[in-house]
């Protein structure tokens, strides 16, 4: 259970001195999420700096050199798009990991036009969260990726849309985000608790088929005729999207 915490800022130890993780800039002032943030990075050996306002963030931001950051979009004093623009600008390219309530398709673009990397809408799971940092570190340092590709598939993460083999596929916000995850994980084994908790935020629902359903309908639309499927099942185990030979 998490007790009272200052309400500047979490109070967190310096990390271990044999520690050399990745440095990461919270900006969060919600104590709460931050507080549960900064625990579940440290324990995988981020080194986190917590920071409530925007204003602070940016100073900050500037002052430090830092491997990854996350922003909430909704901050005091300076709101979480003006500050990512204000680092673009400064030419501050630490990947940048955009966290807010908003779940609109206009507001996910929006964060990403303003500089940001990535988007995961509260509520999150935190393996969610560990895995987009992790994946963001993974990526070139001079470049930022708004696309995605696995296989014949690319996915366009500003404008929204998917193409297979150039050809523009439609699919619905639910199906773009299975998708989404998928397409960040090629070639592992997904579970079906994974994607419940990852994708719909579900914990636990004993015996649904829902995750069944959505990737028989995804599978419908990114598969060709007479093609062998992209998704494939792993009996006993979950999903996985193929894409090595």
């Amino acid at each position: 259970m998490i007790g009272p915490t200052p309400p500047d800022r979490v109070d967190t130890m310096p990390p271990p001195a044999t520690s050399t993780g990745p440095s990461v800039l919270l900006v969060e002032d919600d104590v709460k999420i931050a507080q549960e943030v900064v625990e579940e990075l440290e324990s995988r050996r981020f080194r986190v700096r917590h920071e409530v306002s925007g204003s602070l963030g940016l100073e900050v931001g500037l002052a430090h050199d830092f491997d990854v950051m996350i922003v909430d979009r909704m901050l005091p004093e300076l709101d979480g798009l003006s500050l990512i623009e204000t680092l673009r600008e400064r030419r501050v390219r630490a990947p940048v990991l955009v966290l807010s309530a908003l779940s609109a398709v206009d507001d996910r673009v929006s964060g990403l036009k303003a500089g940001g990397d990535d988007y995961l809408t509260k509520p999150f799971a935190m393996e969610e969260l560990a895995a987009r940092l992790e994946a963001l570190l993974r990526r070139p340092n001079n470049s930022r990726e708004t696309m995605l590709h696995a296989g014949p598939l690319a996915m366009d993460l500003i404008e929204r849309t998917v193409t297979r083999n150039g050809e523009l596929i439609e699919l619905l916000p639910r199906e773009f985000r299975l998708l989404e995850y998928l397409m960040r994980r090629p070639d592992q084994v997904l579970t079906r608790n994974m994607l419940l908790e990852d994708v719909w935020n579900y914990r636990f629902i004993p015996q649904t088929n829902l995750v069944d359903v959505h990737i028989g309908k995804l599978r419908r639309k990114v598969d060709e005729p007479g093609a062998p499927s992209l998704i494939q099942s792993i009996r006993g185990a979950g999903f996985m999207l193929r894409v090595s030979k």
